[in-house]
């Protein structure tokens, strides 16, 4: 029987202290890190970026089947996301958490073994946060700041007619580790005899439960002086994603499916599972790959990258927003991926 240590035993600054003793500093701009009332950050001249994520045990998340290490390492990645999305690169991180006392000491070190394993990968400090007791679950909240050189900065709402649509690595995969997961889950709980099966699917388990952020493509744009017109992270499936685009940029689009990325693992898993993988990439969240948009000139530079795809163009407004099937067909494209609020 493994030790369990109360978290009452430590207190609430005890616990921060422990929780973070491990954590050194990367940036030259965190000035002043955890330990005090605030952090003191100095970006030395360049803009700063921030984003905040709040995940929900039972919305975002299922203690059922994700390890608590692979939790603390996604609830970094997605706020790193979006930094990268900004074409910024992370700096700092702040954590708070909300826990229930069904969790022990050292439930809450693994969690944070995850934490301190992503900030490690990509050299962001852990500057604050906040422990509380919370009534029922388990909530994290994270935010995330980043650096980045003025007017470098990239939104969703400056995409120009004719500029390419592109998407980094490849799509659908973590919809379908899900879709997995999930199926085992309910297996499992009519039957806790049963182990669950996951031979063989290590891709699309690995997409889901310990995502990664696309730094190297961010890195890609600065070596090859490419500044993309446009771009988002796709947490929420590539439809969605180009929509928003879209809309913001109030631009029609032309997207094919014969250059959608999807990985080999994840072509036969959507067929076990008797789905088209189309769907699966245009439809399913949580991918955390970046899609953006590039001026036609820089073309050239964009396929030598064999870690980016060009999935379509954008149009005029009045063309529409259109999915082209590989037989000819053309579509309205519509925005069914991940809603945290249905």
């Amino acid at each position: 029987m493994s030790n369990r240590t109360e978290i009452s035993t430590l207190g609430e600054f005890g616990l921060i202290e422990h929780l973070t003793k491990n954590f050194e500093l990367h940036n030259a701009s965190t000035v002043v890190g955890v330990g005090d009332d605030a952090a003191v950050i100095d970006h030395f001249g360049k803009q700063t970026v921030v984003t905040t994520d709040l995940l929900l045990e039972g919305v975002h998340f299922d203690l059922i089947y994700t390890p608590l290490k692979h939790l603390g390492y996604k609830s970094i990645i997605v706020n790193l996301s979006d930094v990268y999305a900004m074409n910024a690169i992370p700096t700092q991180v702040t954590m708070s958490i909300g826990i229930t006392n069904r969790f022990s000491l050292e439930a809450l070190n693994e969690f944070y073994d995850g934490v301190f394993a992503a900030c490690e990968k990509y050299q962001v400090d852990l500057v604050g946060g906040d422990t509380s007791s919370s009534q029922k679950g388990f909530i994290i909240s994270v935010t995330a700041i980043g650096e980045v050189s003025p007017e470098k900065f990239v939104k969703r709402s400056t995409a120009n007619k004719g500029d390419l649509i592109c998407v980094s690595g490849d799509l659908g995969a973590a919809f379908l580790g899900l879709t997995l997961l999930e199926r085992e889950k309910s297996i499992y709980l009519e039957n806790p005899q049963i182990q669950p099966d996951l031979e063989g699917e290590d891709y699309i388990v690995g997409r889901i439960l310990k995502p990664e952020a696309r730094r190297e493509i961010i890195d890609f744009f600065a070596q090859q002086e490419i500044l993309p017109t446009a771009m988002m992270d796709i947490s929420d499936g590539l439809s969605s994603e180009v929509l928003h685009i879209c809309r913001q940029s109030n631009l029609g689009c032309r997207l094919h499916e014969d250059k959608l990325p999807i990985a080999e693992e994840t072509r036969q898993a959507a067929f076990k599972f008797g789905l088209d993988p189309t769907v699966c990439a245009l439809n399913g969240g949580e991918d955390y790959e970046l899609v953006f948009t590039v001026k036609q000139d820089d073309y050239d530079k964009i396929i030598a990258n064999d870690n980016i795809s060009i999935v379509g163009y954008m149009t005029e407004l009045e063309e529409g927003k259109k999915f082209i099937s590989k037989g000819g067909n053309t579509f309205d494209i519509s925005a069914q991926g991940w809603n945290a609020l249905k």
